[in-house]
Protein backbone atom coordinates (compact mmCIF):
# COMPACT_ATOMS: atom_id res chain seq x y z
CA UNK A 1 0.00 0.00 0.00
CA UNK A 2 1.45 3.37 -0.99
CA UNK A 3 1.93 6.08 1.62
CA UNK A 4 -0.07 9.30 1.56
CA UNK A 5 1.63 12.13 -0.25
CA UNK A 6 3.25 14.73 2.01
CA UNK A 7 4.28 18.30 1.24
CA UNK A 8 7.29 20.30 2.35
CA UNK A 9 6.11 23.51 4.00
CA UNK A 10 9.50 25.01 4.94
CA UNK A 11 9.20 28.76 4.33
CA UNK A 12 5.41 28.59 3.94
CA UNK A 13 2.87 30.48 6.04
CA UNK A 14 0.38 29.47 8.70
CA UNK A 15 -2.31 31.98 9.65
CA UNK A 16 -3.23 31.81 13.34
CA UNK A 17 -6.29 33.74 14.56
CA UNK A 18 -6.65 33.48 18.34
CA UNK A 19 -7.55 36.23 20.82
CA UNK A 20 -6.01 34.61 23.91
CA UNK A 21 -2.26 35.43 23.94
CA UNK A 22 -1.24 32.50 26.14
CA UNK A 23 -3.04 29.90 24.05
CA UNK A 24 -1.90 31.64 20.88
CA UNK A 25 1.72 31.15 21.99
CA UNK A 26 1.01 27.50 22.85
CA UNK A 27 -0.56 26.89 19.45
CA UNK A 28 2.24 28.65 17.60
CA UNK A 29 4.78 26.44 19.34
CA UNK A 30 2.79 23.35 18.37
CA UNK A 31 2.72 24.48 14.72
CA UNK A 32 6.46 25.12 14.70
CA UNK A 33 7.14 21.70 16.23
CA UNK A 34 4.87 20.03 13.68
CA UNK A 35 6.29 21.91 10.68
CA UNK A 36 9.89 23.10 11.21
CA UNK A 37 10.66 26.15 9.11
CA UNK A 38 7.08 27.33 8.70
CA UNK A 39 6.27 30.98 9.46
CA UNK A 40 3.30 31.69 11.73
CA UNK A 41 1.36 34.94 11.27
CA UNK A 42 -0.76 35.70 14.36
CA UNK A 43 -3.77 37.97 14.76
CA UNK A 44 -6.29 38.44 17.56
CA UNK A 45 -9.37 39.65 15.68
CA UNK A 46 -11.28 39.40 12.41
CA UNK A 47 -10.51 43.03 11.60
CA UNK A 48 -6.74 42.61 11.89
CA UNK A 49 -6.85 39.42 9.86
CA UNK A 50 -8.93 40.92 7.08
CA UNK A 51 -6.66 43.95 6.86
CA UNK A 52 -3.63 41.68 6.46
CA UNK A 53 -5.35 39.49 3.86
CA UNK A 54 -6.37 42.54 1.83
CA UNK A 55 -2.88 44.07 1.99
CA UNK A 56 -0.82 40.93 1.39
CA UNK A 57 -0.36 38.76 -1.66
CA UNK A 58 -0.45 35.37 -0.05
CA UNK A 59 -0.07 33.57 -3.38
CA UNK A 60 0.58 29.88 -2.67
CA UNK A 61 2.56 30.57 0.51
CA UNK A 62 -0.40 30.30 2.91
CA UNK A 63 -0.90 26.59 3.47
CA UNK A 64 -3.38 26.51 6.34
CA UNK A 65 -5.19 28.65 8.89
CA UNK A 66 -5.97 27.87 12.52
CA UNK A 67 -9.04 29.83 13.56
CA UNK A 68 -10.79 30.26 16.90
CA UNK A 69 -14.57 30.48 16.69
CA UNK A 70 -15.11 32.95 19.54
CA UNK A 71 -13.31 36.13 18.47
CA UNK A 72 -13.88 39.58 20.04
CA UNK A 73 -15.40 41.07 16.87
CA UNK A 74 -17.30 38.12 15.44
CA UNK A 75 -17.30 34.42 14.71
CA UNK A 76 -14.38 32.59 13.18
CA UNK A 77 -16.93 30.89 10.92
CA UNK A 78 -17.16 34.17 8.99
CA UNK A 79 -13.44 34.08 8.31
CA UNK A 80 -13.52 30.41 7.30
CA UNK A 81 -16.27 31.18 4.79
CA UNK A 82 -14.30 34.12 3.36
CA UNK A 83 -11.05 32.19 3.08
CA UNK A 84 -12.80 29.22 1.47
CA UNK A 85 -14.32 31.50 -1.15
CA UNK A 86 -11.15 33.50 -1.93
CA UNK A 87 -8.49 30.81 -1.50
CA UNK A 88 -10.10 27.35 -1.68
CA UNK A 89 -6.69 25.67 -1.59
CA UNK A 90 -6.02 26.93 1.96
CA UNK A 91 -6.86 24.36 4.65
CA UNK A 92 -8.98 25.97 7.36
CA UNK A 93 -8.91 24.34 10.79
CA UNK A 94 -11.03 25.30 13.79
CA UNK A 95 -9.31 25.35 17.18
CA UNK A 96 -11.93 25.99 19.84
CA UNK A 97 -13.47 25.20 23.22
CA UNK A 98 -16.91 24.69 21.64
CA UNK A 99 -18.03 21.05 21.45
CA UNK A 100 -21.65 21.64 20.44
CA UNK A 101 -22.94 20.00 17.26
CA UNK A 102 -24.29 23.34 16.06
CA UNK A 103 -20.79 24.89 16.12
CA UNK A 104 -19.21 21.82 14.52
CA UNK A 105 -21.63 21.54 11.62
CA UNK A 106 -21.75 25.27 10.98
CA UNK A 107 -17.95 25.31 10.68
CA UNK A 108 -17.97 22.33 8.34
CA UNK A 109 -20.64 23.98 6.19
CA UNK A 110 -18.49 27.11 5.96
CA UNK A 111 -15.51 25.11 4.70
CA UNK A 112 -13.59 23.92 7.77
CA UNK A 113 -11.16 21.10 6.97
CA UNK A 114 -10.59 20.14 10.60
CA UNK A 115 -11.87 20.69 14.13
CA UNK A 116 -9.52 20.60 17.14
CA UNK A 117 -10.42 21.21 20.78
CA UNK A 118 -8.23 23.49 22.83
CA UNK A 119 -7.82 21.07 25.72
CA UNK A 120 -5.54 18.72 23.77
CA UNK A 121 -2.04 18.25 25.22
CA UNK A 122 0.83 19.58 23.11
CA UNK A 123 2.01 16.17 21.88
CA UNK A 124 -1.46 15.26 20.65
CA UNK A 125 -1.90 18.73 19.15
CA UNK A 126 1.34 18.36 17.19
CA UNK A 127 0.44 14.86 15.96
CA UNK A 128 -3.05 16.03 14.95
CA UNK A 129 -1.70 19.03 13.04
CA UNK A 130 0.79 16.87 11.13
CA UNK A 131 -2.12 15.22 9.35
CA UNK A 132 -2.42 18.40 7.31
CA UNK A 133 0.72 17.56 5.33
CA UNK A 134 -0.97 14.36 4.16
CA UNK A 135 -4.17 16.28 3.37
CA UNK A 136 -5.92 14.38 6.16
CA UNK A 137 -8.47 16.31 8.26
CA UNK A 138 -7.10 17.08 11.74
CA UNK A 139 -9.89 16.25 14.17
CA UNK A 140 -9.74 15.79 17.93
CA UNK A 141 -10.48 12.18 18.94
CA UNK A 142 -13.55 13.14 20.98
CA UNK A 143 -14.97 15.10 18.03
CA UNK A 144 -14.31 12.18 15.68
CA UNK A 145 -16.17 9.86 18.05
CA UNK A 146 -19.11 12.26 18.16
CA UNK A 147 -19.24 12.45 14.38
CA UNK A 148 -19.23 8.67 14.09
CA UNK A 149 -21.90 8.29 16.75
CA UNK A 150 -24.06 10.92 15.09
CA UNK A 151 -23.95 9.45 11.60
CA UNK A 152 -24.33 5.89 12.87
CA UNK A 153 -27.37 6.70 15.02
CA UNK A 154 -30.87 5.67 13.86
CA UNK A 155 -32.72 8.29 11.88
CA UNK A 156 -34.94 10.35 14.11
CA UNK A 157 -37.22 11.73 11.43
CA UNK A 158 -40.90 10.87 11.66
CA UNK A 159 -40.77 10.11 7.93
CA UNK A 160 -37.29 8.90 6.93
CA UNK A 161 -38.09 9.25 3.23
CA UNK A 162 -37.21 12.87 2.48
CA UNK A 163 -38.22 13.90 -1.01
CA UNK A 164 -36.69 17.14 -2.26
CA UNK A 165 -37.44 18.75 -5.59
CA UNK A 166 -34.51 19.38 -7.94
CA UNK A 167 -34.43 23.06 -6.99
CA UNK A 168 -34.63 22.30 -3.28
CA UNK A 169 -31.73 19.87 -3.61
CA UNK A 170 -29.68 22.46 -5.52
CA UNK A 171 -30.36 24.97 -2.75
CA UNK A 172 -29.46 22.51 -0.01
CA UNK A 173 -26.23 21.50 -1.76
CA UNK A 174 -25.11 25.12 -1.93
CA UNK A 175 -26.02 25.70 1.72
CA UNK A 176 -23.91 22.70 2.71
CA UNK A 177 -21.02 24.24 0.75
CA UNK A 178 -21.32 27.38 2.88
CA UNK A 179 -23.20 29.71 0.52
CA UNK A 180 -25.38 32.41 2.02
CA UNK A 181 -28.98 32.82 0.84
CA UNK A 182 -27.92 35.80 -1.28
CA UNK A 183 -25.10 33.78 -2.84
CA UNK A 184 -27.42 30.86 -3.55
CA UNK A 185 -29.86 33.26 -5.22
CA UNK A 186 -27.13 34.71 -7.42
CA UNK A 187 -25.78 31.27 -8.32
CA UNK A 188 -29.21 29.94 -9.28
CA UNK A 189 -30.40 33.20 -10.88
CA UNK A 190 -33.28 33.48 -8.43
CA UNK A 191 -34.48 36.17 -6.06
CA UNK A 192 -33.37 35.98 -2.40
CA UNK A 193 -37.04 35.78 -1.43
CA UNK A 194 -37.51 32.69 -3.58
CA UNK A 195 -34.44 31.03 -2.10
CA UNK A 196 -35.62 31.88 1.41
CA UNK A 197 -38.85 30.10 0.57
CA UNK A 198 -36.92 27.01 -0.53
CA UNK A 199 -34.89 27.11 2.68
CA UNK A 200 -38.08 27.22 4.75
CA UNK A 201 -39.48 24.20 2.89
CA UNK A 202 -36.19 22.30 3.31
CA UNK A 203 -36.25 22.98 7.06
CA UNK A 204 -39.82 21.66 7.23
CA UNK A 205 -39.00 18.50 5.29
CA UNK A 206 -35.91 17.79 7.39
CA UNK A 207 -37.70 18.68 10.64
CA UNK A 208 -34.99 21.18 11.60
CA UNK A 209 -35.06 24.81 12.67
CA UNK A 210 -31.78 26.30 11.45
CA UNK A 211 -29.00 26.06 8.87
CA UNK A 212 -26.56 24.07 11.02
CA UNK A 213 -29.19 21.38 11.70
CA UNK A 214 -30.11 21.29 8.01
CA UNK A 215 -26.49 20.73 7.02
CA UNK A 216 -26.12 18.01 9.65
CA UNK A 217 -29.22 16.16 8.47
CA UNK A 218 -28.32 16.55 4.80
CA UNK A 219 -24.94 14.96 5.40
CA UNK A 220 -26.31 12.25 7.69
CA UNK A 221 -29.07 11.26 5.27
CA UNK A 222 -26.83 11.41 2.20
CA UNK A 223 -29.01 14.00 0.49
CA UNK A 224 -26.06 15.89 -1.03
Amino acid sequence: MSESKTFCWHGSLCLLVEDQPQFGAFLQQAVELAFPGIKVIRFMSLRETRMWLDATRISSSLQFALIDLGLPDGSGVELIRELSARWPEVLNVVVTIFREDSCLFEAIAAGAFGYILKDECQDLMVDTLRRLQRREPPISPSIARRLLAHFQSPRLLANPSVHLTAREKQTLTLLVRGFTVAEVAKHLALSPQTVSGYVKIIHQKLHVSNRAEAVREALRLGLV
